[in-house]
């Protein structure tokens, strides 16, 4: 067994090798991505993030960020998790199925415009991709942070929309630096609504 120490820094080296690497190839993909959220929210249309396990974390980091503030005082800024609301989520699965978790609410909550913000280190977990569905039904944006080969995402989008994949095969490594490409997000929705700090 390797040395506990040594495995610590390992992750950390593991950890900064990736966003390296991400720092050379995705840069554009989440200019793209940040200029689709600012512009949905200067157009007065508003933010829908689901994700889940780490990636429902990220979605409800993402729309705290928006709702509160990131590093600057400013108006709120409309987001919603669809992670967050317990009662509605058991209830659709309990009533229906899991993968209609996100769907159900976006079929209910979204409107021509709008965006949806999907997480998934995977890009093949169903409830996602039912919500990228819906998303199009109803005439919705969407981003989607992924990782690996991009899953089945990819063949979802529509030419619009933005796939920000990390470069990793590793699930840590993707949740680590989607954490990073959303506070990016941030700071270019606030920049782009506030001007520069």
């Amino acid at each position: 067994m390797m040395n506990p120490i040594e495995q610590i820094k390992q992750h950390f080296l593991a950890s900064i090798e990736t966003k390296q690497h991400a720092a050379e190839v995705l840069p554009e993909s989440i200019a793209r991505a940040g200029e689709v959220l600012a512009q949905a929210l200067i157009d007065g249309r508003k933010i829908l993030a689901c994700g889940n396990g780490g990636s429902a974390a990220d979605a409800q980091h993402f729309s705290s960020e928006l709702l509160n503030r990131f590093e600057r005082e400013r108006p709120s800024l409309p987001a919603i998790a669809l992670t967050t609301d317990a009662s509605t989520v058991t209830a659709i699965g309990n009533d229906y199925h899991f993968d209609k978790i996100f769907s159900k609410q976006i079929r209910a909550l979204g409107q021509a415009n709008d965006v949806l913000l999907a997480i998934t280190t995977s890009g093949n977990s169903t409830n996602v991709l039912a919500a990228i569905n819906a998303a199009h039904d109803r005439d919705m944006q969407v981003v989607v942070l992924t990782g690996k080969n991009g899953g089945q995402i990819p063949d979802r989008l529509h030419p619009h929309n933005v796939e920000v994949r990390v470069p990793s095969e590793t699930t840590a490594r993707i949740q680590e630096t989607h954490l990073l490409v959303i506070h990016c997000l941030c700071d270019f929705i606030d920049q782009t609504l506030f001007g520069e700090l």
